[in-house]
């Protein structure tokens, strides 16, 4: 049976400013760890974003926490970004307020003297990132000596940004009596490392994996060409509707954010080139609805927790497995469902199958289905049995057709030859074709193969000619560029047999 908060031992200030802020429910994760944590133990947390860990370890460090003095903070959270270093400070804030603390964040990026200014007025609780806190004491504006409560907050990220030397500095230079809380995703590696030279008889606690326990996520994989990546992109975006879409480059991150706004969606980008103020005000533009999609790269990820996102598209495949999970954790979180997409280029195939193979994902790469966003996918560990399409019936893709209609063998009732068009521009029309085509012959019927449901063309068609002009129309139009794009223009075969 779930335990409450004051249950769980929490002062009764604390509970009720969590029942105003409509958090009355402890998650699992919280419920494990609060009382080994008001109990004065070290505790080693295996947990996902999205699982409430900031609440397990803050609800408690704001109970026992003792008033600071100038530059002398009492307790001290370590945060790999500032997005996650700001995040932490506003979600416990308000909660400080209802014990008379303070809570500052402090971070790279902006202005020293408003965090200096902070430290001099005397913070209870510093949430800070490794390198902005090292300048800081070098420039004898903080003492962490009388700190006697610790949490390194995603310490696996630590280790992945080579964060994990400044952190050993940074603990060695806090109370010897202090207690350490440490969370991470995964806990071997470097980590466990930390965990043997900074805590004693930790409490150990895993609140599920960032798998399919607690990302109730469907995951697609689309093959694509790479320059139809930006053109899925808007139409994902514009079906899912809030969008975190990750790029592997700053660059590319400021470059798809334009080329969307061109396409009619509303995009912001997020990455470490960008000033505090513009990813602050990136992050706000997203979370209160004004953009729809948010372009990030892998640093920002573990930096945005915002709420109701209903899907994240890799538009660059992730470096490897771990950094597609933390990509993916963005949506389906606490208990939330959520959609995940790959664009995946013929290059890249070989590569994002051995991750599936690292993630237990078995899904297969193939051409896009807008239509199977909403009742398809598959999730993490699933075994493939359990991976079938559900869809209530089997319907003829939906088309746009001009003059007659094509026999099912691909030829004409009057004897024309049918050629199949592939790569077509997602606007193309049956006019333009029927332009296009008219320059070898006379064309007898144009069509556009298009979604059912959104009635968007898929890229593909045919045109009817004579057999002399349709042969003349390949020799001619294959490979040629239409809308930016190499056409593929082939006779098109007879059904069960070969032209």
């Amino acid at each position: 049976m779930t335990s409450t908060f004051a249950q769980l031992g929490l002062p009764d200030p604390l509970v009720r400013s969590l029942a105003k802020h409509e958090i009355v429910v402890p998650f699992p994760v919280q419920e494990a760890t609060i009382p080994d944590v008001l109990a004065g133990r070290d505790v080693c947390g295996k947990a996902p974003t999205g699982s409430g860990k900031t609440l397990a370890f803050g609800l408690p460090l704001l109970t026992k926490v003792d008033k600071a003095t100038r530059q002398r903070p009492r307790a001290l959270i370590l945060a790999p970004t500032r997005e996650l270093a700001e995040q932490i400070k506003q979600e416990l804030a308000p909660l400080a307020r209802a014990v008379n603390r303070y809570v500052v964040a402090i971070y790279g990026g902006v202005g020293y003297g408003p965090q200096k200014g902070a430290l001099r007025k005397g913070v209870d609780v510093l949430v800070a990132t490794p390198g902005r806190l090292e300048d800081l004491i070098e420039q004898r504006s903080v003492d962490l000596g009388d700190v006697d409560t610790v949490v390194v907050d995603e310490a696996d990220r630590m280790a992945d940004m080579g964060f994990l030397p400044a952190v050993r500095r940074i603990l060695d230079q806090t109370s010897p009596k202090r207690q350490t809380l440490l969370f991470s995703a995964t806990l071997d590696g470097d980590v466990a490392v930390l965990i043997r030279d900074y805590q004693q008889n930790p409490a150990r606690h895993e609140a599920g994996t960032i798998e399919s326990e607690t990302i109730d996520a469907r995951h697609h994989f689309w093959l694509v060409q790479h320059h139809d990546r930006i053109q899925h992109t808007a139409d994902l975006v514009d079906e899912m509707g809030k969008t975190i879409v990750f790029t592997r480059t700053r660059h590319g991150a400021d470059r798809l954010a334009r080329q969307l706004d061109k396409a009619g969606i509303a995009a912001v980008a997020m990455h470490g080139g960008r000033s505090q103020n513009q990813r602050t005000r990136a992050l706000k533009a997203f979370s209160t609805g004004r953009a729809q999609a948010l372009i990030a790269t892998d640093v920002a990820a573990r930096g945005i927790h915002v709420d109701d996102v209903e899907s994240v598209i890799h538009f660059d495949p992730a470096g490897d497995h771990k950094d597609y999970l933390h990509r993916s954790g963005r949506t389906a979180r606490a208990g939330a469902s959520g959609t995940v997409v790959s664009l995946v280029t013929g290059e890249q195939r070989r590569s994002v199958q051995r991750m599936q193979t690292d993630l237990r994902l078995n899904a297969p790469i193939k051409e896009p289905r807008m239509e199977d966003l909403r009742n398809a996918g598959h999730r993490i560990g699933e075994p493939s049995s359990q991976l079938e399409t559900r869809r209530s019936s089997h319907k003829r893709p939906a088309t746009r057709t001009r003059t007659k209609a094509r026999t099912s063998n691909g030829h004409s009732t009057s004897g024309a030859q049918s050629l199949y068009v592939a790569n077509l521009p997602w606007e193309a029309t049956t006019d333009e074709l029927e332009t296009l085509f008219g320059r070898y012959g006379k064309v007898h019927e144009t069509t556009i193969i298009a979604h059912p449901r959104t009635g968007r063309s898929k890229g593909f068609g045919f045109v009817e000619m004579t057999a002399s002009d349709a042969r003349t129309a390949v020799r001619e139009l294959h490979g040629s560029v239409m809308g930016g794009r190499d056409l593929t223009v082939r006779l098109a075969r007879p059904k069960g047999g070969n032209t």
